[in-house]
């Protein structure tokens, strides 16, 4: 393995320890979790000496790389970062570095019009325009949708990584319904990302049922080497969505018709960008359009029928319809005034 792919694992998990504020991180600690990390991702055994981890945090604490860490050592003992938002992978690109990216995207670019590399044409334009804005110091010349504030985005990277590696993970989760965290482990399949919430699905270990477990609800995210890795042997992601908006799926579930009427000023959005892929026109009046789809009833679906407000009605079927019905009202009645009796003495 490169020198230089060593280190980069050594800093990444060392960058990841002084930024975990929820332990407090001793030198052993440290030299433990580097190891690990080593034979988790390549394989090493040998475990990595004390010296190295000195001269890592030393390293990174340089100008050398560029890092200039804010690493410090609490009550003589416990390593941390003085900013709590600091991450060496927050620091800015050096020319070097948006050099050699230029020529990656060059490369890339080289891809755009071949139908198996349609995926990436979004990436290379993503890519290009922020090699470009960062180089130019100049404000971005395409704006992609983001929330940066976004909790458990962090964890991305590690997920990634459990899959292209076929490794189990340890999840520390806590539901929007739960009291408390729960931890479990959990075999990863692929992730999945609907409207800038990312999910990671696939397997909690000895059940059997597919999991959809939003990042945003993660607290940790560690290995699970004492666990053998269950790999995704049937299920196709394409084929498993077909049928749905969004990420609720129901296995037991047929897709059902749904036919709408979209008003006459919202009709170009929903025509250009259609709510699913199975829709169609069904007919064209002067008031609007009747529209079908053939999808899952599910929680995403009500919530983009609502999104739209007056501008969409539900024809059919006709339990969709009375359940759209009483939500708008509900939605109505928060808005009404409410009748406050006055206190006694009051006028």
């Amino acid at each position: 393995m490169p020198a230089n792919r060593n280190a980069l694992v050594r800093y990444k998990t060392l960058d990841a320890c002084l930024r975990n504020r929820q332990r407090k991180w001793t030198l052993d600690d440290l030299i433990e979790t580097v190891s690990e990390a080593l034979y988790e991702y390549e394989g090493l055994d040998k475990g990595i000496s004390r010296r190295t981890v000195q001269a890592d945090l030393q390293l990174m604490r340089s100008d050398k790389l560029g890092y200039f860490a804010p690493i410090v050592v609490i009550d003589k003992k416990y390593y941390t970062y003085a900013d709590p938002a600091y991450s060496i992978t927050n620091i800015p690109l050096s020319d070097g570095d948006l050099s050699r990216m230029n020529e990656a995207v060059e490369v890339l670019k080289q891809f755009k019009g071949f139908s198996h590399f349609t995926a990436l044409n979004e990436v290379v334009q993503k890519l290009e325009d922020y090699v470009y804005s960062t180089a130019q110091k100049s404000i971005p010349v395409i704006d992609f949708e983001k929330n940066d504030s976004l909790k458990g985005l962090h964890f991305l990277d590690d997920l990634y990584q459990a899959v292209v590696q076929k490794q189990a993970v340890r999840i520390q989760y806590q539901s929007f319904s739960a009291r408390l965290p729960n931890t479990f482990v959990f075999h990863v399949w692929w992730l999945k990302e609907f409207k800038n919430r990312w999910f990671a699905v696939g397997m909690r270990d000895g059940k059997k049922n597919l999991m959809h477990l939003a990042l945003d609800r993660m607290l940790t995210v560690d290995g699970a080497p004492d666990t053998d890795y269950t790999p995704n042997q049937h299920i196709d992601p394409e084929l498993y969505y077909q049928d749905v908006i969004g990420v609720s799926v129901s296995e037991n579930m047929r897709a059902i018709v749904v036919k709408l009427f979209v008003t006459r000023i919202h009709a170009p959005y929903v025509e250009t960008k259609p709510l699913h892929h199975s829709q169609q026109i069904v007919e064209r009046m002067a008031d609007g359009i009747v529209i079908q789809l053939k999808v899952q009833h599910n929680f995403e679906l009500e919530k983009e029928i609502l999104g739209f407000g007056e501008g969409v009605q539900v024809l059919g079927p006709e339990r969709l319809r009375r359940i759209i019905q009483r939500r708008l009202h509900a939605g109505l009645n928060a808005y009404e005034p409410v009748n406050e009796t006055p206190l006694a003495g009051e006028q």
